[in-house]
């Protein structure tokens, strides 16, 4: 490991935002934050929000900024990443922004239920060869259930045109209605199921924050020619959920690595 990574790795030691668990596959006691996010972390009682693979921190810090009413946690295994925005919130003094170095397979251990009000995926890996890696899957939206609030929000921003359509496919088969679905984020091809009643403002809100937060690995794909898709749709408790039955294209721009995040700033 080189000496850069190792100097970010002791500052994440003492990042009091950030929260260490890289071991979760074998933890055995319960994790003490479980429950006590509220007054032991943030110490107010303001929603909870995740943003899962995080990366760099770019989207959690750019929504902690828009909304200081809310409390906002970017979770990802890959410390060094996250160390560009856990030293950011520290920077500023961000008191609604903190980090979770762990696994996501996992994250279920780390909220108690109805802790967390929405999550986040932003950019995630669309996982084309196996359905359970994927952040939209079944298999981890019955992981979100133990922890989200009943009908919580789900946020998904991606460039792959087969993650967007596995998860439309995936709501269809269950019967969930999508708040918002567009294939053109900073187009014009919004869909809304509530657009044609004219009560458009908490939609209009939830577009005007997809959109305002652009990360420099974004703005690579625009410039690509990529469209940038968002969907937004509540997850409900109790409800059986199935895995949609489809053969989807792959994307063809793979070879271009997703890897490649710029430490450049975000604009917002």
């Amino acid at each position: 490991m080189g000496k850069g990574k190792l100097a970010k790795f002791a500052e994440m030691a003492e990042n009091p935002l950030v929260v260490e668990c890289p071991m979760a596959a074998v933890m055995q006691d319960e994790f003490p934050l479980c429950g006590h996010w509220h007054e032991d972390f943030f110490r107010n009682t303001h929603p909870i929000v995740l943003e899962l693979g995080c990366g760099r921190g770019e989207y959690t810090v750019g929504l902690g900024r828009q909304m200081p009413d809310k409390n906002f946690i970017g979770v990802d295994i890959k410390g060094a990443r996250m160390w560009t925005g856990a030293k950011e919130a520290l920077q500023k003094d961000m008191k609604n922004v903190g980090f979770l170095r762990t696994n996501i397979e996992f994250i279920q251990r780390f909220f108690a239920p109805g802790e967390v009000s929405e999550i986040w995926l932003t950019f995630s890996d669309p996982q084309m060869k196996k359905v359970t890696k994927r952040l939209t899957s079944t298999y981890f939206l019955e992981r979100y259930r133990q922890f989200l609030i009943d009908g919580g929000r789900i946020h998904l921003k991606t460039d792959s045109n087969f993650l967007f359509t596995y998860t439309e496919e995936m709501l269809r088969v269950n019967g969930i209605e999508p708040e918002i679905k567009t294939r053109d984020l900073y187009g014009h091809s919004a869909v809304s199921s509530v657009e044609e009643k004219k009560h458009v403002s908490p939609h209009e809100e939830l577009w005007k924050v997809a959109s305002s937060i652009q990360t420099y690995y974004e703005s690579m794909w625009r410039a690509r020619g990529i469209d940038i898709k968002y969907l937004c749709f509540r997850l409900s408790q109790g409800i059986p959920l199935a895995e949609p039955d489809i053969e989807i294209p792959m994307d063809e721009y793979r070879s271009y690595s997703r890897e490649k995040r710029s430490s450049q700033e975000t604009h917002v």
